[in-house]
C-alpha cells in the first residue's frame, strides 16, 4: 500500500481493507503526521509493529457519538491532550483565554476541552465500559501522581484516577506503548499489565508490588504542603530509568497508584528508526479548506536531532517527561531527512532549526549516565559544571557543516536554544565561532532568565557572572568576524525567590543594557516542576528552605511592569513597585533613574521617550544634549527602513 495518512473515518478503513482498528488514538490536536507530534510518532511506531491504528482528532467532547466514529478498537484506546497540556494551551499565566490555538485548523480556539485527557477518557468510558484506555502525552505524563493544578489552585489526584484510564504511558512512550500493545494482543487483561517500565497503574492491594518506595498518602499531602514538597522531591529524584525506584502513592487504605521506573533511553539506532517511519510530514488534507494547522509552519523545515536535557532548570518539566539522559540521532539520519526537506515545493533554502530541548547537547553529560543514569541529587551544570561533564561540541559542529553542504541549503539556523554555560564549559571556542559565523541571523536568543543570583539559584540556572562572560565572548567573537549581531535575552518575572528587590535589580540591568523586551514571560506554574512545587508550598524541595513566592496577581503585575518600565502603560505600576522596594531614588531625572516624576514633567511620562523609539533610555534624547543610546531595537529599526 502506498504511503498515506492513517484512517480518520470508516471510509478510510475500508480503503485499507480494515473492518476494525487495533487501536484508536484520540488526540486534542488536529491530526498532523509529522515526527514533531507525539500522536504521529506513537501511531507510526505501532504501525511499524503490525498494529492497525486509527485517529480521532479533536472529537466533540459533548457528543458521545464523536468517539464512536471508528468503532470499537480490538485492543484499546490511546488518549492524549496533544503536544501541550490543554490548560496551558487554553490559558495565559493570568488565566485569561488565549486567542489562538496553533494546533487546531485555522488557529481556532475551543476545539478541545479543559483537562482534555480526563474528559476524553471519561467520554470513552461512557461509550465503551470495558475497553482498555491508555493515557499518554505531556498532560498525562506530568499529572501521573498527585500534582498542584494552578488553574484550580488545588492539589489534584493522579489523572489516572479522575480519568478512569487503565494505564498511563509516561515519557516519550515508544518502548512502553509497543510492550503494552504486545501484552494486550497476547490476551493479557489490562489490569494485569503492571510490569512495563514507563507506565503507571492503579491497584487495590500491594501484595504483588515489590521493591517500591511508599510516598505519603494523598490526604497527608492535602493537609500539609511541607509533606507534598518532600514527596515531590522523592518523585523528582526517581525519574532516572537506571536508578529510579518504583513509587507507590496511596489513596486511602485500598487504592494505590503505582509508578514503574522510567523506560530506558532509545539507542541512536532506535532513534533513527523512529524518525525514518513513513510520515506524511504535513497536516491531514481535510484541514486545507480551514486554513491548515498553524503549528506546521514552525516545524516543517526543522530537524529534531536530540531529546532529553541535563540542564534541568527548575521551571522546566523535561526532567519528568524526557529525562536528563541525552538521546541523539545519527548524522546519516538527519542528513537523509534534510534532503527530504529540500525536495518540498515550498522549501526556500533555510533549515529553521537543528536541535531539541537544548540544541547543542548531542550525547549524555558523562559516560556513567549510559549505564548508571544521571545522579539523583546532583546536577550536571548547576550550580557549576560537574567535573565529569563532557563539554564537547565537535560532533554538533560536524553535523552542522554537513547540513550546510547539502545542495539547495542556503542557511541552517539554530532556534531551539543553546546553553551558554555549556558553551563556556567547552575549552575550545570552535562552536562559538561556528555559531556566530554561520548560524545566527542578526540576533541570537538566549535564556539567562534573570540577573539576581538569589533567583537564579532557585531557577537552577548559572550565576549572572556566567551569562556576562558569555555576552563578552559573544561580542568579541562577532567583532573578530566583522559581524554586527546581538543577543536577545529571555527573561522571567515573578519566579519563586524573586522579591521586589530582585525585580528592581533586573530592571536596572535592562536600563544599563539599553534594552526593553517586547515580551516578558511571567512564571507559569505548570504541573510537575520544582518551581511549581515552590510556588505551591513555599519550600525549595531540594533543601526544604522556605522561599519567598510572589503569588498575588498585583505584585506579579508590578514585577512584570518593572521589566518593561519604559512602557507608558506601566508607569503607575512601576512607581508603586519602586516605592514598595524602597527605591524611589530611581524616580527622577538622573541617567540612572528608571522613570521621571509624572507631575514634575510637563510632558508627563511620555516625555522621557525619544523620537527614535522605545529603545532609548530615560533622559537620553538629543534635546537634552546627549545622543540617543544605541540599542538592539534601535539598530533593527534603522536596518528595516
Amino acid at each position: 500500500m502506498k504511503q498515506d495518512y492513517l484512517p480518520i473515518s470508516r471510509n478510510d478503513m475500508s480503503i485499507r481493507g480494515w473492518k476494525q482498528c487495533d487501536f484508536v488514538y484520540v488526540t486534542g490536536d488536529a491530526y498532523v503526521d509529522h515526527p514533531s507530534f507525539g500522536t504521529a510518532i506513537i501511531s507510526r511506531v505501532l504501525e511499524a509493529h503490525g498494529y492497525k491504528v486509527g485517529i480521532i482528532a479533536q472529537p466533540d467532547w459533548k457528543d458521545k457519538k464523536s468517539i464512536e466514529i471508528l468503532g470499537r478498537p480490538r485492543l484499546g484506546f490511546l488518549v492524549s491532550a496533544g503536544n501541550m497540556d490543554s490548560m496551558v494551551n487554553h490559558y495565559s499565566v493570568s488565566k485569561k483565554h488565549r486567542k489562538e490555538d496553533s494546533y487546531t485548523p485555522g488557529g481556532v480556539m475551543g476545539k478541545r476541552p479543559d483537562y482534555a485527557v480526563t474528559v476524553y477518557c471519561n467520554l470513552i468510558r461512557s461509550a465503551y465500559k470495558d475497553v482498555p484506555i491508555i493515557a499518554g502525552g505531556i498532560e498525562a505524563s506530568l499529572r501521573r501522581l498527585a500534582h498542584y493544578d494552578y488553574w484550580s489552585n488545588k492539589l489534584k489526584r493522579s489523572v489516572l484516577l479522575d480519568s478512569q484510564a487503565d494505564l498511563i504511558s509516561y515519557g516519550m512512550g515508544e518502548r512502553s506503548i509497543v510492550e503494552i500493545a504486545d501484552a494486550l494482543d497476547s490476551g493479557l487483561d489490562v489490569k494485569d499489565i503492571t510490569f512495563i517500565e514507563g507506565t503507571v497503574y492503579k491497584t487495590k492491594s500491594l501484595e504483588s508490588v515489590y521493591d517500591y518506595e511508599l510516598l505519603p498518602d494523598y490526604n497527608r499531602l492535602l493537609a500539609d504542603k511541607k509533606e507534598y514538597a518532600k514527596s515531590f522531591y522523592v518523585q523528582y529524584s526517581n525519574t532516572d530509568p537506571f536508578s529510579g525506584k518504583r513509587l507507590v502513592e496511596p489513596y486511602g487504605d485500598n487504592l494505590y497508584v503505582v509508578q514503574n521506573p522510567a523506560s530506558k533511553p532509545l539507542s541512536q539506532e532506535e532513534m533513527d528508526q523512529v524518525y525514518a517511519l513513513p510520515y506524511m510530514r504535513n497536516y491531514h488534507p481535510s484541514y486545507e479548506e480551514l486554513g491548515g494547522v498553524p503549528a506546521i509552519r514552525e516545524i516543517k523545515f526543522s530537524l529534531i536531532s536530540n531529546r532529553g536535557c541535563f540542564g534541568a532548570c527548575s521551571f522546566c518539566a523535561l526532567t519528568f517527561h524526557q529525562g536528563r539522559i541525552i538521546q541523539a540521532r545519527s548524522h546519516e539520519s538527519l542528513l537523509e531527512e534534510a534532503k527530504l526537506l529540500t525536495e518540498e515545493p515550498d522549501f526556500k533554502g533555510y533549515i529553521h532549526d537543528v536541535g531539541g530541548p537544548t540544541a547543542d547537547f548531542r550525547f549524555p553529560a558523562c559516560e556513567k549516565q549510559l549505564t548508571k543514569g544521571a545522579c539523583p541529587h546532583k546536577q550536571c551544570l548547576f550550580p557549576e559544571p560537574c567535573k565529569n561533564l563532557r563539554a564537547d561540541h565537535g560532533d554538533y559542529i560536524s553535523l552542522l557543516r554537513k547540513l550546510r553542504a547539502i545542495p539547495k541549503v542556503k542557511k541552517v539556523f539554530i532556534r531551539s536554544g543553546i546553553r551558554f554555560d555549556y558553551v563556556l564549559a567547552d575549552p575550545s571556542r570552535k562552536f562559538l565561532k561556528e555559531l556566530c559565523e554561520f548560524h545566527v541571523s542578526g540576533q541570537l536568543k538566549v535564556a539567562p532568565e534573570h540577573v539576581a543570583d538569589k533567583v537564579l539559584m532557585r531557577m537552577g540556572k548559572p550565576k549572572n557572572s556566567v551569562y556576562r562572560q558569555f555576552v563578552k565572548e559573544y561580542k568579541e567573537m562577532n567583532g573578530r568576524l566583522g559581524k554586527e549581531q546581538y543577543l536577545v535575552p529571555y527573561l522571567m518575572s515573578s519566579h519563586p525567590g524573586s522579591s521586589m528587590k530582585e525585580a528592581v535589580e533586573l530592571a536596572e540591568y535592562l536600563r544599563d543594557l539599553g534594552y526593553m523586551p517586547e515580551q516578558v514571560q511571567d512564571f507559569y506554574p505548570t504541573p510537575s516542576t520544582i518551581s511549581t512545587c515552590m510556588y505551591y508550598t513555599g519550600y525549595d524541595c531540594r533543601t526544604m528552605e522556605p522561599v519567598y513566592v510572589p503569588v498575588n496577581p498585583h505584585e506579579k503585575a508590578m514585577q512584570r511592569a518593572l521589566i518593561q518600565y519604559r512602557n507608558p502603560k506601566n508607569y503607575d505600576l512601576v512607581v508603586e513597585a519602586l516605592k514598595l522596594a524602597g527605591r524611589t531614588d530611581l524616580i527622577g531625572y538622573d541617567k540612572k533613574c528608571l522613570i521621571r516624576p509624572k507631575n514634575g514633567d510637563p510632558k508627563g511620562y511620555k516625555g522621557q521617550r525619544s523620537e527614535k523609539g522605545a529603545g532609548a533610555r530615560p533622559g537620553a534624547a538629543k534635546s537634552q544634549g546627549r545622543p540617543v543610546k544605541k540599542t538592539i531595537r534601535n539598530v533593527h529599526k534603522k536596518k528595516g527602513r
